[in-house]
């Protein structure tokens, strides 16, 4: 990656910055999986573990270097079957880090690093969703190339409507 954002897997060691994450009601809001306590933490260290090993979810700790070497973010793939010609990307940055800039470079780097990795298996299609009252999420998907492609109507991950964006393999 560029400048001083480095992707790396989600390790064990990252718990503490992972619970001072979770402790923000922003990524709470916007998490399918709430990480409230170490427990939960462990958990969800797990599960991005066991999303790699199958192939389907990739989560990647977005460390600034210029920082230090805890993780202020993630970003994540996560492709429905092998084979897919598309997937969905989130992400998250940690509240004292906002504003900097990390959301929109780490995003295009997952970017890129999914287009390489899975063009011979046939992923051209990325999307990134939220709920329509997230404009930040709408100004890091644009900053990020992903442009609005529609309005989705309210499900159980939010209760109002929300946006998709997507960027197509180059």
């Amino acid at each position: 990656m560029s400048g001083s954002l480095r992707l790396r897997p989600w390790a064990p060691g990252d718990l503490p910055a992972l619970l001072d994450a979770y402790r923000d009601p922003a990524i709470q809001a916007g998490s399918r999986t709430p990480v409230a306590d170490e427990a939960a933490a462990e958990r969800w260290l797990r599960d991005q573990e066991e999303g790699r090993e199958s192939g389907l979810r990739h989560s990647f700790a977005v460390v600034d270097v210029a920082l230090g070497k805890r993780p202020v973010g993630n970003v994540v793939l996560v492709r429905p079957a092998p084979g897919s010609d598309r997937a969905e990307v989130g992400y998250w940055t940690a509240a004292p880090v906002r504003g900097r800039g990390i959301a929109p470079q780490a995003l295009e780097a997952l970017t890129r690093w999914a287009f390489t990795a899975f063009a011979a298996d046939g992923l051209v299609t990325l999307d990134l969703l939220h709920q329509v009252d997230n404009e930040a999420s709408c100004r890091v998907a644009e900053k990020a190339g992903y442009g609005f492609a529609e309005m989705l109507p309210a499900h159980q991950r939010w209760p109002g409507e929300g946006h998709r964006h997507e960027r197509r393999a180059a």
